[in-house]
């Protein structure tokens, strides 16, 4: 069985990376994975280890650092979130394509790490429609509004570090011109 590909798909915040990667798994076709990320917080109400996330302590985090076994980490509020390596490369010895929906900063990390890896930034169709998106949402008071678009707009000058950049206009269009980069990329199914 041939290997899989490892797939970043990453983005600033409010460009619809969930909901892309969420259509892009409606084709079994495209022969998708979904990387669960590990992390030391404890589980919301119906989240279920191994599933939503692998939950471990600080003490499991910090040994899985120690041995070099993410492939990208990082705190945030407190808590630790990781990417673990054995977790992924079973899955591509597995030959599926392994999607890893990433922030900027994790991306950049596994890049080095997995220079072999199909890299796909998501773009807004302009900065005042990914304002308008994430003022949509209304779950945040102005000053985080303010830090969100501040930080897009340094993820968005990171975009060339990415093989491919997709504008997000039409969910169902990008998603096509993703499974299409995916097809040319990477292993996928034939009928």
């Amino acid at each position: 069985m041939a290997k899989g590909k490892l797939i970043i798909l990453s983005g600033p915040s409010g460009v619809g990376k969930g909901t892309v990667r969420a259509s892009l798994f409606e084709d079994e076709s495209l022969n998708l994975a979904y990387s669960i990320s590990m992390t030391t917080r404890f589980p919301r109400a119906g989240e279920r280890d191994g599933i939503d996330y692998f939950f471990v302590s600080q003490e499991e985090f910090q040994r899985k650092i120690d041995e070099d076994g993410f492939l990208e980490y990082a705190q945030f509020v407190g808590n630790c979130y990781g990417t673990p390596k054995d977790y992924v490369d079973q899955l591509l010895n597995d030959g599926k394509n392994v999607v890893l929906e990433i922030e900027v900063q994790g991306a950049l990390q596994v890049m080095k790490k997995c220079p072999e890896a199909l890299t796909i930034f998501l773009v807004p169709p302009s900065m005042d429609e990914l304002e308008k998106r994430i003022r949509g949402r209304r779950t945040e008071e102005e000053d985080i509004v303010r830090q969100r678009l501040d930080k897009a707009k340094r993820e968005i000058a990171t975009q060339n570090e990415y093989k491919y950049v997709v504008c997000n206009d039409d969910v169902e269009e990008a998603k096509n011109k993703i499974a299409k980069i995916i097809k040319m990329n990477a292993n996928v199914l034939t009928k």
